[in-house]
């Protein structure tokens, strides 16, 4: 018999009793009666054993409602759960009817209806930072299975008897995210809240769902977001995430540190850039990122933007800047006239480029290594006819996939077989007809049967295990070299390159012969 009084607190003990070992029910009755005292004499509460499971996102691991599907009873509203997940949006729900657990064949689907419900709640948490705080429901059993933090917090030795929980350092959807792993099962994350989430995740020791942060954060990694994420990858202290990270920021320098979150990294983590010796990038593109941090930071230390304050701010770190390896037009028409070096300064390096004997300078004058690119060539063999090669403003394309991040520079590209001539190539990188890096430029060819580098502005980023399509047009002396025995795959290094033709292909290009020998990339 269900026992039910106007505020619920009877179906709340018997509900809790049922969750309890016989041996802890039975002292629980002996301590209601002896009141809210406590005995040292009491005996321990038995330890409480779980398995946390590892969900994986590509293969999801079978449940009971998987292996066993369930049936529509006869007599049943088929909406009422659908009413109840979506009322379950809300706090402090109600459960519409008194046989609801009828409506669950899992477990597991029974215990999600718990997921932020007032329904026997025994605790409550006061999320985020005053005036943005959210009150939400949570259920110390559930917890403290999900969280060797909240078990502790809960049922440890210095556990305290709270029926309210100030959290003012975690994001009320990143709790929520956390709560909804711990209850349903169900990593649910977003781009704008992950990094919270994993914040949350860190903290109370919830270690499947921090690693699906981590793979959700690799994924969506890019050149806008790879300072930023670098910086907190230190914090969490995920030693992949941060590999990532500087893969990233190497390949796609220029991109990254003009990129907004840069201005928002910390000045460890400016450091930690701008000592970098495989950054690949201009330096006066080093140095103009340095003083867009600096004007951000003045803002953030509440300082007026002068060249005094933003010289203050950078302090050491300017002299990480590598000036002396600019070229002179850079240093001459940038960095001489930014204002942020001393008279001295500015006269030293003008010296150090055009004097014999060169001024001792503060500044590192070794230029970066850089990326050494690599070249992915996919022909055994090239030759020429007197009709071919033949262009016209056709287009030649092939479609590849690697399995490895990649950073395409640019392509490889055969020129005259009638002596040195001059081409104008249009290259052109599409992933399902979306375009992401295209360049005009021109070449000079030789009249050798090599190959001659075009390259994008910027390194694309190419993700695994996707098929792309490298396009380009050439306009040029007519009769060229081309390729033959193309192969369908090639290894490169630690990157597998696998071809095959493309229906944008007008020219004649296809995986056994054409145009386009070689993909320039890093990696």
């Amino acid at each position: 018999i269900l026992m039910v009084d106007e505020k619920g607190k009877n179906m709340k003990c018997l509900t809790f009793f049922l969750m309890l070992p016989e041996t802890v029910k039975n002292r629980s009755k002996k301590s209601s009666k002896k009141g809210n005292s406590s005995s040292s004499s009491s005996s321990k509460l038995p330890p409480v054993c779980y398995e946390i499971i590892t969900l994986k996102t590509k293969k999801k691991k079978k449940m009971a409602a998987d292996i066993f599907p369930r049936k529509k009873p006869a007599n049943t509203n088929t909406t009422a759960v659908q009413q109840y997940h979506q009322q379950n949006l809300n706090n402090n729900n109600t459960i519409p009817a008194p046989n609801w657990q009828g409506l669950y064949p899992t477990i597991r689907e029974r215990n999600a209806v718990m997921f932020n419900n007032d329904l026997m709640a025994d605790v409550h948490f006061v999320v985020g930072p005053p005036g943005g705080s959210q009150r939400l429901p949570g259920h110390k059993y559930v917890l403290a299975v999900g969280s060797s933090v909240f078990h502790a917090m809960f049922y440890g030795e210095l556990a305290e008897d709270k029926d309210e929980i100030r959290i003012p350092d975690v994001e009320p959807a990143a709790f929520l995210a956390m709560l909804k792993y711990i209850y349903c099962d169900e990593i649910d994350l977003a781009a704008d809240t992950v990094l919270a989430t994993l914040y949350a995740a860190k903290k109370y020791i919830v270690p499947h769902l921090a690693r699906a942060c981590v793979n959700f954060l690799e994924t969506s990694l890019s050149a806008k977001n790879a300072c930023v994420l670098l910086s907190q990858s230190c914090l969490f202290e995920e030693p992949d995430l941060t590999q990532r990270c500087w893969e990233v920021i190497d390949a796609q320098a220029e991109l990254a540190l003009k990129s907004e979150g840069f201005c928002d990294i910390d000045f460890q983590t400016l450091e930690s850039i701008l000592r970098r010796e495989t950054l690949n990038a201009k330096e006066i593109v080093v140095f103009e990122a340095a003083l867009n941090w600096a004007e951000v930071e003045c803002q953030r230390q509440e300082l007026t933007a002068t060249i005094e304050n933003k010289r203050k701010v950078l302090g050491k770190a300017l002299y990480l800047i590598r000036i002396p390896t600019m070229a002179l037009d850079d240093f001459a028409n940038g960095a001489a006239q930014s204002g942020i070096l001393t008279l001295n300064e500015t006269n030293d390096i003008f010296l150090w480029y055009t004097a014999a004997k060169k001024p001792e300078l503060q500044f590192v004058s070794k230029p970066r290594k850089g990326l050494v690119p690599q070249r992915c060539h996919r022909f055994q063999s090239c030759a020429y006819r007197s009709n071919q090669w033949r262009y016209r403003g056709r287009c030649d394309s092939i479609q590849f996939a690697v399995d490895k991040r990649v950073f395409i520079a640019g392509f490889g590209l055969y020129g005259s077989s009638c002596g040195s001539a001059e081409y104008s190539a249009k290259i052109e990188l599409k992933r399902q007809g979306v375009i992401l890096g295209q360049n005009l430029s021109k070449y000079f060819s030789d009249g050798s049967s090599n190959t001659f580098p075009v390259w994008f502005e910027y390194p694309v980023q190419i993700e695994p295990d996707t098929f792309y399509t490298a396009s380009v047009i050439l306009d040029g002396n007519e009769l060229s070299y081309f390729g033959q025995e193309g192969m369908t795959e090639v290894q490169c290094g630690k990157v597998t390159v696998q071809f095959q033709c493309s229906s944008d292909s007008t020219n004649g290009t296809g995986v056994q012969g054409g145009q386009i020998p070689e993909l320039i990339f890093y990696a």
